[in-house]
């Protein structure tokens, strides 16, 4: 039987089957099946609300946890926010991350439960409570009382619940906002004592007096990670000054006994600091000038010392050198420039023990002051800048304290009695000056501390700097921009002061925490080896101590004599404690005597309140039998947020067997960049200490979200973006796309609104035409997904290579959310379905939708797009999870039950193996490619795609490309609208490559290699081209390193011939003959023609198989074109006949490529 009946017979055969198995007709089909929902529009806002309702009335996210109620646990971490201030646009990125992977994990079988949390203490509540009081640190415990104040911290804390509330619920995060942990109750706050008092049992906590990072406007110490905070360190403008201190010449050593009036030159970038120096530092191998010169504001005559390598640079501007003493005696202070002159050199060693004049003389040291005012020595001096002597001020900083306190005698720091013979800094905890400062006594050292609008024109360092000129003490003044500490709440400057605080010995463990860091995986890696490891690398001892009121009081009560020390960790520890007290006669009663210990209703832990006003009337009894009082401070709030994963369930007190065995350590958290020295740090630091374990396996940290021009956000730039108003005009599901398609969770987004319109409608909108295209075709012919699946042998290779991406998808998707990639899952996503879904599969199978009987093909044609439609809605569920519910549940509403009623409670789609053919991939792909470039070169020509064109010429590199291109070649003939396509090798030399380097892309990779890379590049021959073609990459000698160049860091392209266009992409090229000959022209108005009648078929209103007469007006080349190509016209249209007529009266008048004529439509 000849091959043509074979086919014929076997197609008849399968449409019979399938007529018997869907009915006789499309009209039954209908009336059976349930239609698929249309919309008029796509409303993203008003679908996520209408989801939303949906949602809450069926219990969706409920059902999603209960589902899972047997599969393993995946544990996440909420990291708590402080609900006392409004949410930010970068409060929508933060959740939208923790719930793309919370649910990508459901949907993958786990059991992923997501406890909310507060942070409820802290400096953000008490400075905002104090500037609504109108009151001020000092002010508490005076004209309010500290419970007063707590309650007012109380009610503050979570004045913005309802707006949090509804910001979680509006951008689609999943969390259980109905039980969250909340740090200011009792039950969180008695783990947290527990978890000290483990530490205290440790030997890691003990108390110190010694210099620490404070902050005089919030009143308190901060720990060195709240001082390294992003933004923390700014640029700031300063009055700098090198002091003069002169020398009392007995005491120098014999090299210098000769000079008269030797000053010692010391720099400082904090002038308020020096009536409080009482050293000057060298370094014992420096060696040192002395140079004779004149003081540049006084015009004395002055000796002065400093660092030999510095001479130049204190001497530059308006000084010049001399050679000779004599020089410098017919200097005249009218002179522009001052001379000076170099006498001779001294070691730094030799000037150790030298003593001065005390520069500024409003306060002795109460201890000791006759060994103070003397030269010492310390390693940490440098010839870098200044002078190369420290001007050292033991009160108010670490290294200046150290280095005194190791001097033999010990150098005292300028500490004077107070009115209760305390011994305290020159400078209050306020920031201002104290009395013995006579004329500065009372003014704030820094403008920043004065009240706004108060600040003085000449701030401190300016009016010591004035008085240094005048008394002939001051070198140089000048102004300095360094970078400066400001405190990470109240954005103003920190002090370095003396303080009495509790640490926590981190310097005893930073190591294993460093060991066990290596376990973590980081997104990005480079913040878990960099900025967090070398910050676990070189940790200090974190500063426990707050001087504040409205947070967790430290546990730990102190004889009078500090000779002994108890540390309570629990509530029935402090009552047992508080019944030995009664006893001993030093409290009266019990303070918490309803409270019943074992008893863990929420009703017995309301009676007790842990807080400082509460706990300190506690008096206990120590073991000698002295009276025990609360030490005062609070402790950082950071080990608040930092012990949640352990007081989130009151533990060890409750749920120990759960937390112990899993809920103590995360399979994955994410927070912000600055949370590196905050929450991630405390996490770290608690659980190492703890169970010597990490806190957590994966951490995604967030980069900033930025304006659209890189500008950090704030209302006082006016570039603050409203999270409410973006999600009620855009959505939830187009923000959340934007925001983690743009760019990865871990680099900075520059947010602009205009990114999500664009993601709004090329990847919503192609989305929702494509179901609306499925839609309308599915509910003329009654399609529903109940129908057996065409086997894929019996499919067309177009629904075959599509099916084969989707599963390629789903491979390459599942795995990018598995490693914490969704950038790359949402990329995959948006590309499939713009590029492959709607831009070629569909627009390719269009014609099998509304041409031909509902048979083999045409049902296959369905089932295809239906999968790829349905799959798609589960695969970018996490990231658009309102949108991909809908279009879930309109696909499979009908489905008798067949379909979990929402995306969220299906599991995530597993790739088939058997359905992935990478040799079609491939293929289309290359048809793909090619179609671009030569639709590309159609455009930069300005050639309609309805005009034919001959011919494209393609080299190729080898048989494999060669057979692929071929087997693809009628699809891009009748994609670019082409007559013929042309292979030829590579080498034949009718296209000549090109190639340079992409600098862009060389510059990362080889640094300062790029140069000698770019020289190669440049020197590559047709060979070197074939090759990085066909291999994808070359190896290259780097300085006689051996190294490999790939294909993306050149640009390949091809020279063109005339008459052809050339374009190169993906290791392809493309020459497209753009020669229009008259048969082609022709040709291109028939099909312009087309569509115009096609245009006004639907205008008309007329049903898709309707079939139509024309009528077309006479013109020139109208005429010949349709007499050439009329059947075609009919063919496409729907038409019984065309007919050209000399005049139209009433038609629709058209016009293309310079031809205007009138048409005519009737129903037939």
């Amino acid at each position: 039987m000849p091959l043509i009946w074979r086919l014929f017979l076997q197609n008849l055969l399968l449409s019979l089957a399938f007529w018997v198995s869907y009915g006789p007709d499309a009209e039954l089909r209908q009336n059976m099946s349930v239609k698929f929902k249309e919309y008029k529009g796509l409303n993203l806002p008003n679908c996520a609300d209408e989801v939303l309702e949906f949602w809450k009335k069926e219990a969706i996210f409920r059902k999603s946890i209960e589902l899972r109620e047997s599969a393993p646990p995946f544990v996440f971490f909420e990291g708590p926010p402080s609900a006392n201030g409004m949410p930010g646009i970068h409060h929508v990125m933060g959740r939208t991350i923790k719930d793309i992977f919370c649910r990508f994990k459901t949907q993958k079988g786990f059991l992923v439960d997501r406890k909310a949390g507060w942070d409820t203490h802290g400096l953000p509540i008490e400075l905002g409570v104090e500037k609504e009081l109108g009151i001020t640190k000092e002010d508490i415990g005076v004209s309010i009382s500290v419970e007063q104040y707590n309650e007012a911290c109380r009610s503050a804390v979570m004045r913005y619940t309802d707006a949090w509330n509804k910001l979680t619920e509006r951008s689609g995060y999943w969390v259980d906002m109905e039980d969250p942990y909340v740090t200011y109750k009792p039950k969180y706050m008695e783990s947290v004592w527990w978890l000290l008092k483990q530490i205290y049992e440790k030997g890691l906590i003990y108390k110190g007096y010694t210099i620490q990072p404070y902050s005089p406007k919030a009143g308190t110490g901060l720990s060195s990670h709240e001082l390294n905070q992003p933004g923390t360190y700014q640029d700031v403008t300063d009055t700098t000054v090198v002091a003069q201190f002169k020398a009392i010449s007995g005491t120098l050593p014999e090299a210098l006994k000769g000079f008269k009036d030797l000053y010692f030159l010391a720099w400082t970038t904090t002038p308020w600091t020096l009536p409080s120096n009482t050293a000057l530092t060298v370094g014992s191998k420096i060696e040192y000038a002395v140079v004779t010169t004149f003081n540049q504001y006084t015009f004395d005559p002055i000796t002065v010392v400093l660092a030999q390598a510095l001479v130049a640079k204190q001497f530059s501007g308006k000084y010049h050198q001399v050679t000779s003493l004599e020089a410098l005696a017919e200097f005249d202070a009218a002179e522009k420039s001052i001379p000076y002159f170099v006498q001779r050199s001294v070691s730094g060693a030799d000037l150790v023990g030298a003593r001065y004049e005390q520069l500024m003389t409003y306060a002795l040291p109460h201890d000791n002051p006759q060994d103070a005012f003397r030269v010492i020595a310390g390693d940490f001096v440098t010839t870098e800048d200044g002078t190369g002597i420290v001007h050292t001020a033991p009160t108010f900083g670490a290294d200046d304290a150290k280095v005194a306190k190791e001097a033999t005698p010990e150098v005292p720091p300028m500490l004077v009695k107070d009115q209760e013979g305390n011994l305290v800094p020159l400078v209050d905890l306020q920031g201002r000056f104290r009395p013995e400062l006579g004329t500065l006594a009372g003014k704030f050292v820094k403008n920043e501390y004065y009240p706004d609008g108060e600040a003085p024109e000449k701030s401190v360092d300016v009016e010591i700097a004035i008085q240094l000129k005048i008394e002939n003490k001051a070198f140089k003044v000048e102004k300095y921009v360094h970078s400066y500490p400001n405190c990470w709440r109240t954005d103003k400057p920190i002090l370095y002061y003396p303080l009495d605080s509790w640490f926590i010995k981190v310097t005893a463990f930073r190591d294993r925490m460093f060991a066990l860091n290596q376990e973590i995986n980081w997104k990005p890696k480079a913040t878990g080896e960099g900025r967090f490891g070398n910050w676990l690398a070189n940790a200090n001892d974190w500063n426990l101590s707050r001087s504040r009121f409205w947070g967790i009081p430290l546990p730990i009560w102190r004889s009078e004599d500090g000779k002994e020390t108890k540390c309570i960790g629990s509530v029935e520890e402090l009552k047992k404690e508080m019944a030995l007290s009664i006893k001993a006669g030093f409290l009266t009663h019990d303070i918490f005597e309803g409270f019943v210990p074992g008893d863990m209703s929420e009703a017995n832990y309301a009676q007790i309140d842990l807080h400082k006003s509460h706990v300190d009337q506690i008096i206990l009894v120590s073991d000698t039998g002295q009276a025990m009082h609360r030490e005062s401070d609070l402790i950082d709030v950071w080990f608040d947020s930092g012990s949640m994963p352990y007081a989130q369930w009151h533990y060890p007190f409750e749920h120990k067997e759960k937390v112990d065995q899993t809920w103590r350590k995360a399979d994955f958290i994410a927070e912000g960049v600055d949370q590196t020295r905050g929450w991630f740090y405390t996490l770290h630091a608690i659980a190492t200490m703890i169970y010597d374990d990490v806190a957590y396996k994966n951490v995604v940290s967030n980069g900033l979200v930025l304006d659209k021009n890189g500008q950090k956000m704030s209302k006082r730039l006016g570039n603050a973006v409203d999270p409410f108003k973006t999600l009620d005009t855009y959505g939830p599901d187009a923000t959340r796309w934007y925001m983690i398609s743009n760019a990865n969770p871990w680099d900075n987004l520059k947010f602009d609104l205009d990114g999500i319109a664009e993601v709004r409608n090329k990847f919503f909108g192609t989305l929702y035409n494509t179901y609306s295209f499925f839609v309308l075709y599915a509910n003329l012919d009654g399609f529903h997904d109940q129908e057996p699946d065409v086997p894929m042998g019996d499919r067309p290779e177009i629904d075959r290579w599509v099916l084969s991406e989707l599963h390629s998808l789903i491979e390459k998707v599942d795995q990018a959310y598995s490693v914490y990639e969704p950038t790359k899952a949402a990329r995959l996503i948006s590309d499939f379905v713009q590029e492959h879904l709607s831009n070629w599969f569909v627009r390719l199978s269009r014609r099998r939708y509304w041409k031909g009987s509902y048979g083999p093909d045409k049902i296959s044609a369905y089932q295809t797009l239906y999968r790829c439609l349905v799959t798609v809605a589960q695969l970018g569920a996490p990231i658009a999870p309102f949108f991909m519910d809908r279009l879930y549940r309109d696909l499979t509403s009908d489905s008798a039950g067949q379909w979990p009623i929402s995306v969220h409670l299906t599991d995530f789609p597993v790739a088939n193996p058997q359905m992935i053919d990478v040799s079609l991939e491939r293929k289309m792909n290359k048809a793909q490619t090619i179609s671009s470039l030569v639709l590309s070169l159609r455009q930069k020509e300005k050639i309609k795609v309805r005009q034919p064109l001959q011919k494209i010429m393609i080299p190729v590199l080898d048989q494999l490309q060669r057979a692929d291109i071929e087997a693809v070649s009628d699809l891009i003939k009748h994609e670019v609208n082409v007559k013929e396509i042309e292979i030829i090798s590579d080498d034949s030399g009718i296209l000549v490559k090109q190639i340079k380097p992409d600098f862009k892309k060389l510059g990362p990779r080889f640094g300062p290699d790029m140069k000698v890379v770019a020289g190669q590049i440049m020197g590559f021959g047709p060979q070197e081209i074939k090759t990085l073609e066909q291999t994808g990459s070359i190896a290259i000698k780097i300085n006689g390193k051996n190294g490999t160049l790939s294909l993306e860091d050149v640009v390949i392209t091809s020279q063109d011939i005339e008459g052809w266009l050339v374009a190169n992409a993906e290791g392809l090229t493309v020459a497209l003959d753009v020669t229009i000959t008259p048969d082609l022209k022709r040709e291109g108005i028939c099909r312009e023609l087309v569509n115009r009648i096609q245009n006004l078929r639907k205008d008309s209103g007329y049903d898709v198989t309707d079939r139509i007469e024309i009528q077309v007006q006479e013109a020139p080349e109208l005429t010949l074109a349709v007499a050439q190509y009329g059947a075609y016209i009919e063919q496409e249209t729907l038409a019984d006949q065309i007919k050209l007529v000399p005049q139209i009266e009433e038609g629709l008048e058209v016009a293309f490529d310079g031809i205007t004529t009138k048409l005519s439509i009737n129903k037939c």
